[in-house]
Formats: C-alpha cells, structure tokens, sequence
C-alpha cells in the first residue's frame, strides 16, 4: 500500500501575515467608506459603466461568458472539492477539506452580511446617475463572483506542500481572481467598486485562515472519533454467557465421558450453538449407577471349574470306553 504523502503545515500567522491582514483591513474599510460617502470612486464606476467595455471588444464576449464561471460558487466548489477529496484520502486527513470548508463558510457570512446589509444595486439596474445605488434592495457590493475566485483558487496556494508549489499556485489563483473581477466589470455586472471590496474580502479571509486552525484540528479528532464509533457499532457486542449456558457448561465437566447430554431448566430444553433445540431427557445419572458395557460374569474360567475338553479328545475317549 502506498504511504500517505507528507504535507507541508500550512502558513502560520507570522508578523508578515498580521500586517498583509490589516493593511487590507484598511483597504476594505476605506473602499466601504468611499462608496457610502458616494466620493470619486463611485464617480469612476459610473464612468466604466456609461463606457460599456462589452461594446468596445464584443469579440471577447463569447469566451469571457465562460471564463466568469470560474468565479461562481458551485461550479469552482466542485472542482476544488474533488482535488481536495483525493488529497485527503491519500493523507489520511480531513484538514484540506476542512480547510476548504471553513474558508466557504466565512466567505458567506462575511460578504453575504455586507451584500444584503447594504443592498447596493447593480450596473443594469441603476436608477439614478452619479447616485452609489445603496439601500435599494440590491446584492452585489461587494462581487461575489470576486471574492469566491479569490478564496477558492487561493486555498489551493494555502496547502500546497512544497514553499515553490506554494509560489506558483498563489500566482496562478491571482490571475484568476484579477481575470474574473475585471470580466464583471466587462460585461456590466458590477462596478469597479464592487470588485475592489471583493479582492479584499477574499484576501481577508486567505490570511486569517491561520487562526481557525486549532478549531479546524478540534474538528477533525471529533469527526474521526465518531467515525470510529459508528463503526465500532456494527461489530456484534461481546455479551456475558447466559445463566443457562453457564450451567449446562459446568454440567458438560461434569460428565467423565464427555458426552453433551441435555440440560432442563426451568422446565424447557436448551438450544445448543447449531440452533437444534436439545428435549428433556432422563436425569443424569453417575457412573457407577449405570450398566457395565461388559457382559456379567468374568470372562476367565474359574480355578475349581474343570475346564472343556477340546472336541477331538471328547471323541477319542469315547470311542475308547463304548465297544463297537
């Protein structure tokens, strides 16, 4: 059997780490702010719109309604979901798919908290020019598409096992979250805005993936423990010998001749272990109650019995004493 491949620990939160975290922090606060405060920034994402990418290069139209897929939601789960599965099976670990999990699960609390919370309304939809669009019933501030391209392409880069897998991974998973938020913004579907908010909503969640490790490593002995259990439950339970197994045991000792008789107790025959119920039977009885297996008498002549004459001596003497 193959052995399990031995990962790589996933980053820590170094100090790096802890300053990349709060300078997009920062970011992110500051692109929210802009946005609420209706400044330059949504100014720039009227500008885009009333431009309409898609008209200028309607050449790439076609190819780029598929690339955006790469940031939707169940197709790339899916995907990394399966890569993910296989690598755990041959690890032996639940970590990457937990990992994957956990990192989903943040996603949409986070960014479906601001989505709804703010309900900004999207490019197609706009109502009033030069307005950020905001408390309208909306849901796309910030891309989701974005932000879903960022962490789930990222989480590739976060396990990888090797410093150089990890380099060129996290290259590749940045081209594919810059691809898919500026095909958004090409095709109309956002603002730039809301693209902005996006990468620093994924990359959010990337770098804090660290501190959800000790959860994650909890999570991982308790599945493993119930699965444990819930196979354990299906071998047969080693159960004490009855009372009525006990005693037809001590009877079977019992018996010099090692002969299994049948036991009554309580009025009603026994089942052996073939499943063909025993009946009663009469009492058991000691050995010397019982008849002798050899005929009565001794097999040996006694000493003041004459013994037999052999045939032809009984004729010869008797043809001896009886005249002719």
């Amino acid at each position: 059997m193959e052995e399990p491949a031995t990962a790589q620990a996933p980053p820590g939160m170094s100090r790096t780490r802890v300053l990349l975290f709060g300078s997009t922090l920062v970011a992110y606060v500051a692109i929210v702010v802009a946005v609420l405060t209706t400044s330059k920034l949504v100014t720039l994402d009227w500008q885009v719109m009333m431009w309409r990418p898609y008209k200028q290069w309607p050449q790439i139209h076609a190819f780029l309604d598929y690339f955006v897929v790469l940031g939707q939601r169940g197709p790339t789960a899916v995907i990394v979901a399966s890569w993910l599965g296989w690598r755990a099976w041959r690890q032996r670990t639940l970590h990457p798919l937990l990992v994957l999990g956990t990192s989903l699960l943040l996603l949409n609390v986070t960014v479906g908290s601001v989505k709804y919370g703010l309900g900004r309304l999207g490019p197609h939809y706009a109502t009033s020019a030069g307005s950020a669009e905001l408390f309208a019933g909306g849901d796309i501030f910030p891309s989701g598409h974005t932000a879903n391209a960022v962490v789930t392409w990222g989480v590739l880069a976060y396990l990888a096992t090797t410093p150089w897998v990890r380099r060129v991974t996290s290259v590749i998973a940045a081209l594919l979250a810059l691809g898919v938020g500026m095909t958004t913004i090409y095709l109309g579907t956002h603002w730039v805005s809301d693209v902005l908010l996006g990468w620093a909503a994924g990359l959010l969640i990337l770098l804090a993936l660290p501190w959800f490790e000790p959860l994650m490593a909890s999570a991982e002995q308790r599945i493993t423990a119930a699965w444990a259990r819930r196979r354990g439950t299906g071998r047969a339970p080693a159960t004490a010998p009855s009372a009525d197994t006990a005693m037809a045991s001590a009877q079977l000792s019992d018996n010099p001749d090692g002969v299994l008789e049948p036991v009554v107790l309580s009025g009603r025959a026994t089942t052996p272990a073939s499943g063909i119920p025993h009946h009663p039977a009469r009492p058991h009885t000691t050995r010397h109650e019982r008849t002798p297996v050899t005929p009565a008498g001794s097999r040996r002549p006694s000493a003041d019995r004459p013994g037999r004459p052999a045939v032809g001596q009984a004729g010869v003497t008797r043809g001896r004493g009886t005249p002719g």
